[in-house]
C-alpha cells in the first residue's frame, strides 16, 4: 500500500488499517503491564520502559560528556525508565561516528561516573527507584567521521551502501580487526569502572560489527560462512568479558536481526535476492551469545538508518518515499521482535519502533508486553522529544498527543550534519535545523 502520513484520530483507527494493511500491532488500553519491574541480571528494571540510545553529537572533543549531553540525561532521568540504553561511545579515537561522539578513556571516566551519580540521584528523587543504565560499545566502521568528515572503515565493498565504489584500501584487514577487538577490553573495564550495570557490544545498523554479520563475500576468517562472519562479535564479547571483575556488569548487544538489503549484501535475509526476511541465523547468533557469555537480554532492532531508514523508524517525511505504509514497517519490526522472543523465551527481548504510534505509542507497548510479544518496549525518537510520556502513561493512561514525536526526522538530519541533535519541533529552543 502506498505511505501516508499519519492520520488516526482513535486507537480503533489505527487497528481498523492494521488490519487491512495486515501488519501485527497488537495493541491494548490497559497500559499497567508497562509498570512492572523485570528481574535482569542479579537486578531490577523498575518498569518495563527503556530510553534507546539516541546520540546527541555534544560531547567534549576529548569523548567527555558535553553541557547538552548532561542535559539531555537529566531530562532522561527525571522521566523515569526502567532502563536507559545509553549512547553509542567509541572505543577508538578512529571509530568514532563524528568529533563530538563520546569516547571513554582514562582522562575522562571519572566524567562518565559523575554523569552517572546524577542520573540515578535524579531519578531516585524524582520517581522512587533508580533505572538500570547500558552503554552502547562501538565502533563506527563504515559511518566513522573522527575529524567531521568520513573516513570509512568497511568490512567489504557493499554496493547498495556506496553511491561509487570505496578505495580497496578502506576495506579493513584482518590484523586491524583484531586489534579491534582488542579495544573492547579496555572499554568494558571502563564502563564497569565508571559505574554502568552493563555494557552493549553493539552490532545494529550496518556499523561495523553489524556489517561483518553481511560479510559473505569477504574473504578469510571473518567472512564467508556463519562462524567467520560472527567471529569479530563473539571476540568482542570474549575481550569485553576477559576484562570485568564484579559479577553484576553484564554484557548484551542491541542486535539488527534483519538489514533489509539483498543477499548478499544482507544479514537476517533470505538467499532468494528477494527482500523477505529470515531470522534463522539472528536466531542461531543470539542462542549463542545467551549460552556463552549468559546475555540477560536482548535489545533487537533493524534497518540502516543512513540507507532505509523507514525500516527501523518508519516517518511521515523523510529523504525519500518508501514503497510501503509505516505501519506495515511498524508490524514488520514487531513481528520480528515478537519472532526472536518466541525462538528464545528464556531471554528477555526488548522491542524497538515505537514511537512512530506516536499517542498510541504506549498502547502498542503494552500490547506487545501483556502478549509475551516482548519483556521491555525502546523508545528513541520519543525520548528526544517528550520524555515526561511515562509519567503520562503512568496517571492517565495515555500520551498527550500535543508533545508527541511527530516522525519528521530533524534530529537524525541534525545527527547527519554532526551537530547536536534532538528535537527540533519539541525542543526548539535548543535544537534548531
Amino acid at each position: 500500500m502506498k505511505h501516508e502520513a499519519f492520520h488516526y484520530p482513535a486507537l480503533e483507527n489505527v487497528r481498523e488499517e492494521s488490519k487491512k494493511l495486515n501488519a501485527f500491532l497488537p495493541m491494548q488500553e490497559d497500559v499497567s503491564c508497562l509498570f512492572e519491574a523485570l528481574p535482569l541480571a542479579g537486578k531490577e528494571a523498575a518498569n518495563r520502559i527503556a530510553f534507546q540510545p539516541m546520540e546527541g553529537t555534544d560531547g567534549t572533543a576529548d569523548g567527555a560528556p558535553g553541557e547538552w549531553t548532561i542535559r539531555r540525561y537529566h531530562r532522561f532521568a527525571e522521566a523515569g525508565p526502567g532502563m536507559i540504553w545509553f549512547e553509542a561511545v567509541a572505543t577508538l579515537p578512529q571509530a568514532r561516528a563524528s568529533a563530538h561522539q563520546l569516547w571513554l578513556t582514562e582522562r575522562n571516566v571519572d566524567q562518565f561516573q559523575k554523569l552517572l551519580d546524577e542520573i540515578r540521584e535524579i531519578c531516585l528523587r524524582k520517581n522512587g527507584y533508580r533505572p538500570l543504565i547500558v552503554m552502547q560499545a562501538t565502533h563506527s566502521g563504515r559511518y566513522s567521521k573522527p575529524h567531521g568528515y568520513p573516513e570509512p572503515l568497511i568490512a567489504y565493498a557493499c554496493p547498495p551502501l556506496e553511491d561509487t565504489p570505496l578505495p580497496a584500501e578502506r576495506i579493513v584487514s584482518d590484523d586491524d580487526l583484531k586489534q579491534f577487538e582488542d579495544a573492547y577490553a579496555r572499554t568494558a573495564a571502563l564502563c564497569e569502572r565508571a559505574g554502568f550495570d552493563g555494557m552493549d557490544v553493539k552490532c545494529c545498523h550496518r556499523y561495523l560489527a553489524c556489517e561483518l554479520l553481511s560479510a559473505f563475500t569477504r574473504p578469510g576468517p571473518y567472512g564467508g560462512t556463519y562462524e567467520n562472519r560472527t567471529r569479530f562479535l563473539k571476540n568482542c564479547y570474549r575481550a569485553a568479558k576477559s576484562a570485568v571483575k564484579g559479577p553484576g556488569f553484564f554484557l548484551s548487544s542491541r542486535l539488527n536481526v534483519y538489514d533489509g538489503f539483498a543477499y548478499p549484501n544482507g544479514f537476517g535475509v533470505r538467499t532468494d535476492g528477494s527482500l523477505t526476511p529470515d531470522l534463522t541465523e539472528p536466531i542461531r547468533l543470539i542462542r549463542e551469545l545467551k549460552q556463552e557469555f549468559d546475555i540477560p537480554l536482548i535489545n533487537v532492532t533493524m534497518g540502516n538508518p543512513y540507507k532505509n531508514p523507514h525500516v527501523n523508524r518508519p516517518y511521515d517525511h523523510g529523504t525519500y518515499v518508501p514503497e510501503e505504509h509505516p505501519l506495515e514497517g511498524v508490524g514488520r519490526m514487531m513481528r520480528g521482535v515478537s519472532e526472536i522472543q518466541r525462538a528464545v523465551p528464556e531471554l528477555p527481548v526488548l522491542g524497538s519502533a515505537f514511537s512512530y504510534l506516536r499517542q498510541y505509542a504506549g498502547n502498542l507497548a503494552a500490547g506487545m508486553v501483556s502478549g509475551g510479544y516482548c519483556a521491555m518496549a525502546g523508545f528513541g525518537r520519543m525520548a528526544f522529544a517528550h520524555p515526561d510520556f511515562i509519567h503520562e502513561l503512568r496517571g492517565t493512561g495515555a500520551i498527550n498527543e500535543k508533545k508527541i514525536c511527530v516522525t519528521c526526522g530533524g534530529c537524525a538530519q541534525l545527527l547527519r550534519k554532526g551537530t547536536p541533535a534532538g528535537c527540533v519541533v519539541r525542543d526548539r529552543e535548543v535544537y534548531k535545523l
